[in-house]
């Protein structure tokens, strides 16, 4: 395992010092910084998350390293109000964190054994329930978060408390239950005998019984779904530009048109600016 070089450990510090000066003139010298609150910078830090995110997805490491620069600023500026107020620097949150690390990590730090990942996972969990003293394993899931990421990360917690399918085709079983009970509720022939909530339910369970299966699959749903975003915006474009090249509107178009300019679309790759990286 990679750790950090001997030689470049004072470099790091330097430039982590030297980013807190910079930010401590900022937050004193300049209008803009000096009036920000954690309520101003709140929006700004998930819009910058959200660009990192993106820089990851695309595998642009250029771009990664400037994003993280950002997201490292605003977690400073939070730092930094925390200590004009009296309640914390950005040294309580720093050595906060390790000790949660050391906590956590009792088969390092400690006596404890985990020889594998899973191993890891559960204790981690059953660690933060001591820690938090939350009563549920699924406390500590935001409920800020994207309904598809929550998801996804109800199911690992549940897994890491030991609540889950032994193997990949039962969930597969799952998906299909739930597929069927979802076409079930089209299946009249009058479409104003529809329930829209029941309908609305059944898909619910639909998607999470698929992001279950993506999981056992090793397949991050959340990727996968912006990678097809992607797809189809890059061939959409496609139809776009080649119509208006022709002298042509979209809405003046068949469906038949607009299919043969997508199968071309299907033929060209994505520019590196819309790719995923590759697993």
């Amino acid at each position: 395992m990679e750790t950090t070089s001997p030689d470049r450990r004072p470099a790091q510090l330097a430039a982590f010092g030297r980013l807190l000066d910079v930010l401590e003139r900022l937050r004193a010298e300049c209008p803009w910084d000096r009036k920000q609150t954690l309520e101003s910078l709140r929006h700004l830090t998930i819009e910058e998350t959200y660009e990192l995110s993106d820089a990851i997805i695309r595998n642009d490491l250029p771009d990664l390293k400037k994003e993280l620069g950002d997201v490292f600023l605003h977690l400073i500026f939070y730092a930094k109000i925390a200590s004009e107020t009296g309640h914390f620097d950005i040294a309580d949150v720093l050595n906060a964190q390790c000790e949660k690390l050391i906590f956590r990590h009792p088969h390092i730090y400690g006596n404890a054994q985990a020889d594998t990942e899973e191993e890891v996972k559960k204790n981690w969990e059953q660690l933060k329930l001591q820690e938090k003293g939350n009563t549920s394993v699924l406390g500590g899931v935001p409920t800020s978060l994207p309904a598809l990421v929550k998801a996804m990360r109800i199911q690992e917690k549940a897994r890491g408390a030991g609540f889950d399918w032994e193997k990949p085709e039962q969930v597969w079983e799952k998906v299909q239950e739930e597929l069927g009970e979802f076409k079930d509720e089209f299946a009249h022939a009058d479409p104003a005998a529809i329930n829209p909530e029941r309908a609305a339910a059944e898909f619910g369970d639909l998607l999470f019984s698929l992001i279950n299966f993506a999981r056992h699959a090793g397949i991050n749903p959340e990727e996968a779904l912006e990678r097809t975003n992607r797809k189809f915006i890059h061939r959409f474009q496609h139809l776009e530009t080649q119509a208006a090249r022709n002298g042509q509107r979209l809405a003046d178009l068949s469906l038949a048109q607009m299919d043969v300019y997508w199968e071309e679309a299907k033929q060209q790759a994505l520019p590196p600016s819309q790719n995923s990286p590759t697993k």
